[in-house]
């Protein structure tokens, strides 16, 4: 007689109750059965507890933890993921593969890479040592580097990362740093992912043993992915087709970083029999909030379709603030600021988000005077960066000729010139009564040796034209056209949104008659003496203000959203195809859905170049395009005062 006992499944044991812990929605996606999943998850909808339970699901149904892979894009969004699986579950989780794909990777190619010649105890290179074995190399091949133009190493760094991230093929001039990191059995960060992929795409007995190995795969943020990581995911899905992506088309904004929009938008292209769930339902925002949010990106032809559901009770529309100008746009803003802090908020619940950072500028200046405390995140404040500081210099020589540091910033960014010939030259001229007229006329660059001296000669009559300028915005004109662009081009990462934050320094410029009121003002800007809100030993209180880019995955109750015109947000160049138009207005979508309880869509009129003409602006298409019963027009009344900078605006 033959015995039968029917093993049942563990989910039937379980004690998660997970209809109770989640939405319908929610669990739809945690439950879902095998094959290929596409989550598309609404901003403020809980994408990452419904990952987060899928995993526990799977476990819990007898998944061997080392056949799931969870690729996040931060190792510690993997930890808080898999350590709330452990609570749930009850086991152990530190046998799933999570962590980013770099983290992943470098596990892969230790145990796998001696087929791609790559040893297991390779050594990972950090962006400094690839800078500085990128310049061994340059100095190798016999490449002056001081010659104007010529990229620096962390520009060169930059141009191997978008080659690699962007499957185009390596350049010839990054060979020879290419050939020293597999002699030498190095790894950069994109190594890590251009060799994974090698090894999946070339080696089809690895890729099936690793296919096999791995029998559910989950992507969080696959909105963010690039043309190499998708590539891998698919060949590790091969096998089993176990896999569930995770994102947002409507926040896949970061394309300027390789990230590959199609990657979402065409997921059921490569995968027909995905199943698709959508996450609609908003914890974040009121639904007046999203019903701008909706209104807007639904002008974007290319999107998957979903319309965000707010579980909270109404509450206030968002409002257009119309401003005379930009001026007065800062004033608004930091005044409001006030209004709401002395209505009951903390400077903790307020943001302000702006599409370029050059933005900023007006803003943290009027911010200064009023002494509202604020941090700028994921970056310096406008006038403590680099290139800005360069610029800074030439004036601050014109203002003060005894200017000891910025005459030696000044002349270090001269071809061929390094700390102690700039030294030299400075001995030479500050002994003198009057440091310009010795540097224009006084024969310091005869100091120098023969190869630097016609650069010193450039500069010398660069400073002898900027001396006869009383104009601040014409210096600045005069510096980056006659020297400072090409530095910037060759000098620094980034450059056309370097020279967008120097042309907005001089339009900024403009609204002063004089050196000494422009430098003065920058000055104060770039310290903070105002009291500070301490509501702990070592919390402060501050207003943040934030790129949108920066702000992705970030909430806060009051959100200020500036410059709201057409060439400003979207910027000019998003207006050249509607590929980028498209990008822009899911950067509008990230900006908005960022708020809480209210929105301040802020639209300054016109604009004073550095001219001091006036220029009509239009408000933004993504303003104009939507339903505009959803928002409320605030009048600002008379009275506001203008943001001064030493003068009133004419």
């Amino acid at each position: 007689m033959t015995r039968k006992f029917t093993l049942k499944s563990r989910s039937a044991a379980s004690q998660i109750d997970f209809a109770a812990e989640l939405n319908s929605e929610q669990l739809a996606v945690a439950t879902a059965p095998g094959g290929p999943v596409l989550v598309i998850a609404g901003a403020g909808s809980g994408k990452t507890r419904a990952l987060t339970y899928r995993l526990a699901w799977l476990v819990d149904n007898g998944i061997d933890p080392s056949r799931i892979m969870l690729v996040t894009f931060t190792n510690r969004a993997t930890r808080e993921m898999l350590s709330r699986v452990e609570l749930l579950v009850k086991q152990k989780t530190r046998d799933i593969w999570g962590g980013t794909f770099h983290h992943i990777g470098n596990r892969i190619l230790r145990r796998n890479g001696k087929v791609l010649g790559i040893s297991p105890d390779f050594t990972i290179l950090d962006r400094e040592d690839s800078k500085d074995l990128i310049a061994s190399c340059v100095q190798e091949a016999g490449v002056d580097i001081r010659k104007r133009r010529f990229p620096q190493k962390s520009v060169l760094i930059g141009i191997s990362s978008a080659i690699q991230n962007t499957l185009a093929p390596l350049d010839a001039v990054l060979a020879l740093y290419a050939s020293k990191k597999a002699e030498r059995q190095l790894l950069d960060f994109d190594d890590l992912l251009s060799a994974w992929l090698r090894l999946l795409s070339g080696h089809d007995d690895v890729r099936e043993m690793l296919a096999n190995q791995f029998l559910h795969i989950l992507v969080d943020e696959y909105q963010d992915t690039n043309a190499v990581q998708s590539a891998i995911v698919d060949l590790l899905a091969s096998a089993h087709r176990n896999v569930t992506v995770v994102g947002d088309d409507s926040q896949s904004i970061y394309s300027f970083r390789g990230a590959n929009f199609e990657n979402i938008v065409g997921f059921k292209d490569r995968y027909p029999d995905a199943r698709e769930y959508r996450l609609e339902t908003n914890y974040r925002s009121t639904p007046e909030i999203l019903a701008v949010a909706n209104s807007s990106i639904a002008h974007n032809s290319r999107r998957l379709a979903k319309n965000l559901r707010a579980t909270r009770s109404s509450g206030l529309k968002p409002a257009v603030v119309p401003c005379h100008d930009h001026f007065v746009q800062s004033c608004f803003i930091a005044e409001y600021t006030l209004h709401i802090l002395d209505e009951g908020r903390g400077l903790n619940d307020i943001a302000v988000l702006y599409r370029s950072h050059w933005h900023s500028l007006e803003i943290q200046l009027e911010f200064q005077r009023r002494n509202i405390p604020f941090q700028v995140r994921g970056g310096l404040r406008f006038f403590e960066q680099a290139h800005m500081k360069d610029v800074l210099c030439y004036m601050r020589i014109l203002q003060n000729p005894h200017d000891e540091l910025a005459w030696l910033r000044v002349l270090k960014m001269l071809p061929r010139v390094g700390t102690a010939l700039s030294q030299r030259i400075w001995q030479h001229i500050s002994g003198s009564d009057d440091p310009l007229k010795s540097a224009v006329e006084g024969g310091a660059g005869k100091l120098l040796p023969a190869g630097a001296r016609s650069f010193y000669v450039d500069l010398a009559s660069l400073i002898g034209r900027l001396r006869q300028l009383n104009s601040p915005a014409e210096i600045i004109d005069m510096t980056v056209d006659d020297f400072y662009g090409d530095y910037v081009v060759s000098h620094y990462d980034g450059a056309d949104l370097r020279k967008e934050d120097l042309r907005a320094l001089a339009d900024f410029a403009a609204q002063y008659n004089n050196l000494e009121a422009f430098l003065t003002d920058i000055s104060l800007a770039g310290e903070y003496s105002g009291e500070t809100i301490v509501t702990g030993p070592t919390e402060q209180e501050f207003v943040t203000l934030s790129t949108v880019h920066q702000a992705k995955g970030l909430e806060w109750p009051v959100v200020f959203i500036p410059w709201l015109a057409d060439g400003r947000f979207p910027t000019d160049f998003a207006l050249n195809t509607q590929e980028d138009e498209e990008e822009e207005r899911r950067v509008f979508h990230v900006a908005t859905t960022r708020a809480k309880d209210e929105v301040y869509l802020v639209v300054p009129q016109v604009y004073r170049n550095r001219s001091r003409s006036l220029i009509m602006m239009k408000p933004s298409r993504f303003l104009t395009e939507i339903d505009q019963d959803l928002t409320e027009q605030m009048v600002l009344e008379e009275g506001l005062p203008h943001l001064t900078g030493g003068e009133e605006p004419s």
